[in-house]
């Protein structure tokens, strides 16, 4: 009986990864071994930073949340538990975006939950 070797789709599969390695440099783009090494490490950096992205936005929140009570002579750990007491429903995003886009109404707020 013949052997059949499985040569097509195993191109195909290389090809597959080739492709998506284009513009890795020298051998990670050319070497089918050394582009799925460098595409699975590529793979694990989004992985990971598709979860530090959310981390950093939170961050980012609460500094300019911070920033803005602070032009308002108030301190961001107090304004969140006086939010907390008061049962009012809004997150650090919500609040930063108001306080930059709209810093009148954020006012109305930070006077409402201070008061």
């Amino acid at each position: 009986m013949v052997r059949v070797s499985n040569w097509l789709q195993r191109q195909r599969s290389h090809k597959k990864y080739l492709s998506e390695a284009k513009w890795f440099r020298l051998g990670r783009s050319k070497v089918y071994n050394q582009a799925k090494d460098a595409l699975v490490k590529q793979w694990q950096h989004a992985y990971v930073s598709r979860r530090l992205k959310k981390r950093d936005f939170r961050a980012l929140w609460t500094e300019r949340l911070s920033a803005a009570l602070r032009e308002r002579w108030s301190k961001y750990s107090t304004f969140i538990d006086a939010m907390a007491k008061k049962d009012i429903l809004l997150n650090r995003k919500v609040l930063s975006n108001i306080a930059v886009a709209f810093p009148e109404v954020f006012d109305k707020i930070v006077k409402e939950v201070v008061k």
